[in-house]
């Protein structure tokens, strides 16, 4: 008989959020590198392909159509308008990933989440990254030199609002050193993985256990 306590457990869904520039998508980025056991969530959107992107990879690629179809029967677990195209992530995959013990991340914003809650409920933990401070945000937003100096301004003024859902979140990282930061959303993983709600066989090794007793 095993007695070995690393129970198959159910998946959880990993929230990620952020101001533009405080580190999330370089941190979403590295956790899926280090983690073979977690995957980014691929969602539905009516926009063309962009150069690279591929199907199914990057996004479902679907005609509004069928998006208002999907939307009607309840098929989303998150959508939202995002300059005139739209934006879903279908519930079937995301849950049976759950079931078979699949950790799932996911990179929205605070609207999403928000929409995630009343969707996922107990499987969902919600991480949101601040920068050190509003001069160093600026600076890593200028540093990627890849918006012009009036779309990093109102970068700056959307994080003030951003920033303010902060209290909806389970947890708070200051994304002042990469690593440690990446360090400390491991150990969240870990942790939340460990809870007894989330062990779906604690149960029988318990009983077995106590047998042995």
């Amino acid at each position: 008989m095993n007695n070995d306590l690393n129970n198959e457990r159910r998946g959880i869904t990993l929230v990620l959020s952020s101001p533009s520039g405080a580190g999330k998508t370089s941190l979403s980025r590295k956790l899926l590198e280090r983690n073979k056991k977690l995957f980014l969530s691929v969602s539905c959107t009516t926009r063309p392909p962009r150069p690279g992107e591929i199907n199914e990879s990057d996004y479902f690629f679907i005609e509004e159509s069928k998006f208002n179809e999907m939307q009607k029967n309840n098929e989303f677990l998150e959508s939202a308008k995002v300059f005139d195209h739209y934006y879903g992530t279908p519930k079937k995959p995301i849950m049976d990933a759950l079931d078979s013990g699949m950790d799932i991340l996911f990179d929205i914003d605070w609207q999403g989440t928000q929409q995630l809650m009343n969707s996922l409920q107990d499987d969902l933990i919600k991480v949101f990254v601040l920068p050190p401070s509003a001069k160093e945000l600026e600076r890593r937003l200028l540093q990627r030199n890849q918006d012009s100096d009036e779309i990093v301004k109102g970068r700056m003024s959307k994080a003030s609002n951003e920033i303010s859902h902060y209290a909806e979140y389970d947890y708070i990282i200051i994304n002042e050193n990469f690593e440690e930061s990446l360090s400390k959303i491991e150990s969240i993983i870990i942790a939340e993985g460990l809870k007894r709600s989330r062990q779906i066989k604690i149960q029988d090794t318990i009983d077995n256990l106590l047998k042995d007793l």
